[in-house]
């Protein structure tokens, strides 16, 4: 089959894709099985290779991503029902000081959406926006959009959180750069996003708590724990990841050190010792019986399997890719592009977010669209990392009427659709574009 007719194929899958997902309301998920099964099927492959691509795919994806994502739902839903994310936003704001609770909410944001969810963090942390916004009479805005930018930055940016995990493993970065390279990325686009851009929104539009918002503050069976052990909780899974990746550039192979840190530093290794140690420091050491612990994990994973699955089927489509040759002709094409990979990967991501409006399905289709030219022109090691943070802030840009987040944030601050899109849209793009620069410019010093 002729390359012009692969890459027709090619486009008719995406935007079939995106058909299936914005018109007829198709589940993500099926939606991206049955697009590889078009695409593997209208590119010649046999018929029982598209079904063993599809096995391999799902196979080979959630192989890395169902493990981790699992581990980190359960530890962040231990984090969520012993209090330990209200009790991060209590310490900064004291710390901070109620004039400076702005930056104490956004970096609050940044340290609770490493475990928890991010409408999850939103939903627990914002009843302490109404509190402040009462108490000083300032405009909602001044304190949700900080909260806002520091939970969406690592949502997108920092794993565990699903987005950035399922790229990783999709186009086969090390989780310590992409962690290292988030970090770097992610705080000033919050800083910008958040407490910046939140003092500048607040003074032109002012809302105040909504009359059928009758949130009240959550009450907790238990004492909340220590602040120290919660940072300290939140920070071994990071740690251990770095000190793989550090001693994998630091120390000889072979080196008893780097084994150790390798083993302690593997994702699967890094977030079992941190959810073991939730279980016990956040549950049994706190009054929870091993049942009501066991029930909570249980919990933990109704939301996470959704995400599992999604991630799986973007695993397909990137396989279906490759093995139809797809993929081989897709990656010759964008290799002849002018624009930077970096660069060719944000607008691919931004383009899928702007159609369909959901970030992980944004994320994975660009990560699939990508791992052919990145096999193609041999990039890897720190720069996989970079790539990983590029189709996050591509994924990140223009959130608008087709994203459940833009709804959320509606609801929760009372306000109009083009206020929403005046306040959330553009934070939420500034996320995205913010971050994006950072990591261009990192790349045009290190190279691939």
């Amino acid at each position: 089959m002729s390359d012009s007719m692969l890459i027709l194929i090619a486009m008719a899958g995406i935007f079939a894709l995106l058909f299936l997902v914005i018109r007829t309301k198709l589940h993500a998920f099926v939606a991206l099985l049955l697009v590889s099964l078009i695409v593997g099927v209208l590119a010649g492959m046999p018929l029982e290779e598209v079904v063993t691509s599809i096995q391999n795919g799902m196979g080979g994806t959630l192989g890395f991503v169902a493990v981790v994502v699992g581990l980190g739902a359960m530890f962040g839903q231990m984090l969520e029902v012993s209090g330990g994310a209200e009790r991060l936003a209590q310490t900064m704001i004291k710390k901070f000081g109620q004039d400076k609770a702005q930056w104490a909410l956004g970096i609050t944001g940044f340290l609770v959406a490493i475990p928890v969810f991010f409408d999850v963090g939103f939903i627990i942390l914002v009843p302490i926006v109404y509190g402040l916004a009462k108490k000083t009479g300032r405009s909602l805005l001044y304190y949700g959009i900080p909260l806002l930018a520091g939970l969406a930055v690592t949502h997108s940016f920092i794993p565990p959180t699903p987005g950035p995990i399922a790229v990783a493993d999709l186009i086969g970065a090390d989780l310590g750069w992409v962690i290292l390279f988030g970090a770097i990325a992610g705080l000033p686009a919050m800083i910008i996003a958040g407490p910046l851009f939140g003092r500048y929104i607040a003074k032109r539009i002012h809302v105040t708590v909504p009359d059928y918002m009758n949130v009240e503050e959550k009450e907790y069976d238990k004492d909340l724990p220590g602040f120290g052990l919660i940072a300290s909780l939140i920070m071994i899974p990071l740690v251990l990841i770095l000190l793989n990746t550090v001693s994998g550039v630091l120390l000889e192979e072979g080196n008893l050190l780097r084994s150790i840190l390798t083993f302690l530093g593997h994702p699967f290794v890094a977030l079992t010792i941190a959810t073991l140690a939730a279980f016990t420091f956040l549950g049994t050491r706190r009054g929870y019986t091993r049942q009501e612990v066991q029930d909570i994990a249980t919990k933990s994973l109704e939301p996470a399997g959704i995400i599992i699955l999604v991630t799986g089927a973007g695993g397909v489509f990137k396989q279906i890719l490759i093995d139809s040759g797809v993929g081989e002709v897709l990656g010759n094409m964008m290799a002849g592009s002018p624009l930077p990979p970096l660069l060719l990967a944000f607008l691919i991501a931004a383009a899928v977010r702007v159609a369909q409006g959901s970030a992980t399905v944004s994320m994975v289709t660009a990560a699939g669209l990508m791992a052919p030219l990145i096999e193609m022109l041999h990039i890897e090691g720190p720069f996989l990392g970079l790539m990983v943070i590029a189709i996050a802030g591509g994924a990140t840009v223009v959130s608008h009427v087709n994203d459940s987040g833009f709804w959320l944030v509606n609801r929760y601050f009372g306000l109009d659709v083009k206020d929403t899109l005046k306040s959330w849209t553009v934070m939420e793009t500034l996320i995205g574009l913010v971050g994006f620069i950072v990591v261009f410019i990192i790349g045009m010093i290190i190279g691939y």
